[in-house]
């Protein structure tokens, strides 16, 4: 697990949004859906070089808003626990 920083880029400010962790590395152009149930486009991917966190996280995701038109803003009744999880096995 990769725990990041979000920090949204909206027009001429860098918002700090909160820390999250990803199965795997987003990369640049990719959209994620954030906590919050929005769409963003990943714009830039910060790794620290010769700094340890002492609160985990180890990289700076920079992101935008995705598009209204962006397809990915249509994926409405998505439940995550319902459809992405596997079931416990049990």
């Amino acid at each position: 697990m990769y725990k990041v920083m979000v920090v949204l880029h909206d027009e001429d400010d860098y918002i700090r949004m909160n820390k999250v962790y990803f199965e795997t590395m987003p990369v640049a152009g990719q959209y994620i859906i954030h906590s919050d149930g929005l769409a963003y486009v990943v714009e830039e991917v910060t790794s620290f070089a010769g700094y340890v966190s002492s609160k985990g996280a180890t990289t700076i995701l920079v992101v935008h808003q995705a598009p209204r038109e962006a397809a990915v803003n249509k994926l409405y009744g998505i439940d995550i626990e319902r459809d992405l999880d596997d079931p416990e096995n049990g």
